[in-house]
C-alpha cells in the first residue's frame, strides 16, 4: 500500500511544478546563505589560528561551503526540472533522471542535517585547540625577538583587550611562565638574580599580568605587579576586593564567542534542512504523479502521487535484499562438493548438422 497517496488533477499538477520552480530557485539562494556563514566561520576562526592549535577545527566551515556549492547546483537543474514537468511531453526525458535525482537530492538534505548538528557538537575539538594554541601562545609571549613568535606578543595583548579576558584559564597562568623578556631585566640588580636563583628553571616568574589585562573601567590604577602581595598597595586585599584586572580567561571567552556563531549557523542551517525536506517531498509527489500519468496514457486525467509506493517495511527489505545480492550473480562458489551449474550440460551444435569427419588417405 502506498503510503502518504494524494489524487492529483491536471490543473494540481501544473501549480505544484510552478510552485516548486520558484521553491528550487528559493533553495539556490539557501545553498548561497549556507555558502556565506560556512565561509563566514572559516574567516572567523582563521583570524584567531594564531592563538589556535592545529586540529579538525575547520570540518564544519569546510562541510557547511561544501554543501552550499552542491545545494546551488542540485536546485538549479531541479528548477529546470520541475519547469519542465507542467508539460507532460516535456516529462519524458527527465523521466530516468527523476529517481535518481531524488535520491542524490536526499543524501544532500541529509549532508545539510549533518553539517547543522556538528555545529552544536563541535564545542569538545575547539575547546582543546583554544586550550593548547593559548597555552602555546602565552608561553612564547615574551619572544619578541626571536623570527616566527615576535607577532605573538601583540596578538594575545590584542586579544585580551578585545575579549576582556586574562591568561588561558585566568589571570593566575602568568604567574607560572616567565612573560618578560631577559633583555628587559636588570641582571645587576639583586632582586631579580635572587628571584631567577630562586627558581628551579632559572626563570623569572612574578605575580603579575600583562598591561593588557587591566579593566579600564576600574576606578583605581592598575594592579598588574604583586597581585597576592596586600602590603604592597595602599587599600587592598587580593582575596575579598575585585581585582581591576580581567578575571575570565581567554580560552572560556573565545569559547563562548564561537558557540553563539555556531549555535546561530546550527539554527539557519536546520532552518534551511526543514525547507529541502519540504522541496523534496514536493518534487517526489511531482514525480510519482507525472509516471502515473504516462502509465495510464490520459495526460489530462487524474493520477496518483505518493512518498513511498509500498509501506516502509516493505520498502526496507526490497532495498536490504538489493544490498545483499549486489555482485552474488557473479560470484562463483567454493564450496566443497558444490559444482558449476553448468559443467554437465553437454555441448550443442547450435542447429549445425552433424559432419562425419573423413580420414586422409594416405600418400
Amino acid at each position: 500500500m502506498a503510503v502518504l497517496k494524494v489524487k492529483f488533477t491536471k490543473t494540481k499538477r501544473d501549480k505544484l511544478a510552478q510552485i516548486l520552480w520558484i521553491l528550487n530557485w528559493v533553495s539556490v539562494v539557501s545553498g548561497i546563505i549556507l555558502f556565506s556563514l560556512g565561509l563566514f566561520l572559516k574567516i572567523e576562526i582563521k583570524k584567531r589560528n594564531e592563538v589556535m592549535a592545529k586540529g579538525d577545527v575547520n570540518s564544519v566551515p569546510n562541510m557547511l561551503i561544501s554543501v552550499g556549492v552542491i545545494a546551488c547546483i542540485i536546485n538549479f537543474l531541479g528548477g529546470k526540472i520541475c519547469y519542465d514537468c507542467s508539460d507532460a511531453n516535456k516529462f519524458s526525458r527527465w523521466k530516468l533522471v527523476m529517481l535518481p535525482y531524488i535520491v542524490c537530492t536526499f543524501c544532500f538534505t541529509f549532508c545539510i542535517l549533518v553539517g547543522a548538528l556538528m555545529c552544536y557538537t563541535m564545542r569538545n575539538e575547539l575547546e582543546e585547540s583554544l586550550y593548547l594554541g593559548l597555552r602555546d601562545a602565552i608561553k612564547f609571549y615574551k619572544d619578541t625577538d626571536i623570527p616566527g613568535r615576535c607577532f605573538l606578543k601583540k596578538t594575545v595583548d590584542m586579544l585580551q583587550i578585545g575579549f576582556q579576558c586574562c591568561g588561558n584559564n585566568g589571570f593566575r597562568d602568568w604567574f607560572e611562565i616567565q612573560w618578560v623578556s631577559a633583555r628587559y631585566l636588570n641582571m645587576a640588580s639583586k632582586e631579580v638574580l635572587d628571584r631567577l636563583k630562586s627558581n628551579v628553571d632559572g626563570k623569572f616568574l612574578v605575580d603579575g599580568v600583562p598591561f593588557s589585562c587591566c579593566n579600564p573601567s576600574s576606578p583605581r590604577p592598575c594592579i598588574q605587579y604583586q597581585l597576592t602581595n596586600n602590603s604592597a598597595h595602599y587599600n587592598y586585599d587580593f582575596l575579598t576586593e575585585e581585582l581591576n584586572i580581567w578575571v575570565k580567561g581567554c580560552r572560556e571567552a573565545l569559547l563562548d564567542y564561537y558557540t553563539a556563531i555556531m549555535r546561530s549557523i546550527g539554527v539557519a542551517a536546520l532552518l534551511i534542512w526543514l525547507f529541502e525536506v519540504s522541496v523534496l517531498i514536493g518534487v517526489r509527489y511531482l514525480q510519482t504523479a507525472m509516471k502515473n500519468v504516462l502509465l495510464l496514457g490520459d495526460l489530462e486525467g487524474e493520477s496518483d502521487g505518493w512518498l513511498l509506493e509500498n509501506s516502509f517495511v516493505e520498502t526496507a527489505k526490497y532495498n536490504i535484499n538489493i544490498i545483499k545480492n549486489l555482485g552474488k550473480a557473479n560470484q562463483i562458489s567454493t564450496v566443497s562438493g558444490m559444482n558449476d551449474p553448468n559443467i554437465d550440460v553437454q555441448n550443442t551444435n547450435c542447429g549445425k548438422p552433424s559432419v562425419t569427419t573423413k580420414s586422409i588417405p594416405a600418400a
